[in-house]
Formats: structure tokens, sequence, C-alpha cells
């Protein structure tokens, strides 16, 4: 908690980046173990355990568990890979975007999850990583199907003559290898980073007011404070589904264009 009294010389103090650094062993430097690595395998554990338990009885009338575990895997299969790649081509893509697809959903829901409370895509490096593997794997299919030159080639739009392809083509290749990585990826990231800190800000603040301020003032202040982190955790429960959507949603596009017959 940031809340520090007015005694403390420094007041109210909001929460900031450093907020999300949070090193649990060694202080700084790329080998530090942070609050956001432990996170991350604990959801891939809990992820695999939960799979696992799901599928390890089937039946024909699914209980709790298979049932949510289906409904999420014919979501991601039939309403993203088979609707955007198409019936040609999908099947193959189906594991990389169920697993991405849950694993960013669940790693987003652990930002409003007590005791964890902490959004692992709020570190830029997460949603990075995985970005990272949907472009390497969208240029080799794009490569693996054309040829080097033939891919490249594919990257200028159809009917462009010579003179204005040169002004075209470098943008182009500014958008495939720049572009579309770094907003895919900042996208995840800043919705759950901006989300969170909100939270934070409304959470420490009302604390703040409510035991530090003094006066009832303050203390109905600090109460209004904690209705709007309540009313922002509803809000932040949507918002993470939807990012874990249209982060796997983005993906199948991509994928989808890597493979199309005409690029």
């Amino acid at each position: 908690m940031r809340a520090q009294s007015a005694a403390g010389s420094d007041g109210f103090v909001a929460p900031d980046v450093s907020d999300f650094w949070q090193p649990l062993f060694g202080t700084d430097g790329p080998f530090a173990v942070t609050r956001a690595s432990v996170v991350l395998v604990l959801s891939v554990v809990g992820i695999c355990w939960l799979l696992l338990a799901a599928t390890r009885k089937l039946s024909l009338v699914p209980g709790r568990t298979q049932l949510v575990t289906e409904s999420v895997y014919g979501l991601v299969r039939n309403s993203v890979a088979r609707d955007v790649i198409g019936s040609k081509d999908f099947l193959r893509f189906v594991p990389l975007l169920f697993s991405m697809f849950i694993l960013i959903l669940v790693n987003n829901l652990f930002g409003v999850v007590p005791p964890i409370q902490f959004p692992t895509m709020s570190r830029v490096a997460m949603p990075a990583a995985l970005t990272l593997v949907v472009f390497v794997l969208y240029h080799y299919l794009g490569i693996r199907k054309r040829g080097v030159v033939g891919y490249f080639k594919s990257l200028m739009p159809p009917g462009i003559g010579i003179g204005l392809g040169l002004l075209i083509y470098p943008l182009e290749l500014i958008t495939y290898f720049f572009t579309r990585p770094v907003t895919l990826a900042l996208r995840l990231f800043g919705n759950m980073f901006a989300g969170h800190l909100l939270l934070l800000l409304f959470i420490t603040g009302g604390e703040y007011l409510v035991f530090e301020a003094g006066g009832a003032g303050m203390m109905v202040a600090g109460g209004v404070s904690w209705f709007m982190a309540f009313v922002m955790t509803v809000f932040e429960i949507l918002v993470e589904f939807l990012q874990a959507y249209i982060f796997t949603l983005l993906a199948a596009l991509y994928l989808a264009g890597a493979v199309a017959d005409e690029h």
C-alpha cells in the first residue's frame, strides 16, 4: 500500500509504474524473480491441472468443469479459428489459439482475484513474448507457402504501379514487421496496465481517506472511492475477457493471411 500519513511527510502517494515491478528474489536486472513471473508459472500449472481434470473422464452429460472447458474450447475453435482462418486450414492452429486465449484470460483475471490481484499482462514482456510467437509463425508460414521472393512480393498490394509502389512498399514492410506486432502487444499491455493502475488508485486512495486523512467527509469520500473500485473491478473483468478474445482473434487474422492463397 502506498498511502502514507501526512505526519509521515508525504501524505497520499499515488500508485505508479514501480508498483508493477515487485521483485521477489533479486532486486534488479533481467534475472530477478518477480511477482509477474511467479504468477505466470502458477497460471500454467493451474491451467494444466484444470484441463487434465476436465478431460480425464469425459461424459455425454458433462459436469460443470467439463462444460466450461468445452464452451471455451468451442468459442476459440468455432468462433475464432474456423470462422477467421477457414475450414481448410483452421484445425492445425486451434491448439495454439486456445492455449493463448486461456493463458491470457487466466492471467488477466488474476488481476482481480484475491490474494494474487496482479494481471501478468500488465508487464509488457509477457504480451511481447506471445506476440513474438505469433509473428515468427506468421512469417514462417508465408515464406514456406510462397518462398522468400514470392512472400516479399505478396506484401505489395495488387494493382499498384512501380512509381507508387516505391512509396507504398516500405510502408507495407513497416506495417508487417513493426506496426502490427507492436500494436498487438501494446494493446493488451496498455489495457491491463491502465485498468490495474486505476484499481490501485481507487483502493489505496480510499484507504488513505478513511484511515489517514481524518474527518467524516474524508471517510465518506473514501467509501465512494471503494465503491468506484468495485465498479471498476466489474468493468475490468469484462475488459480482461475482451482483451484475451481480441488478441486471439487478431492472431487468427494474421495467421489466416499467411496461409491464404492470395495475400
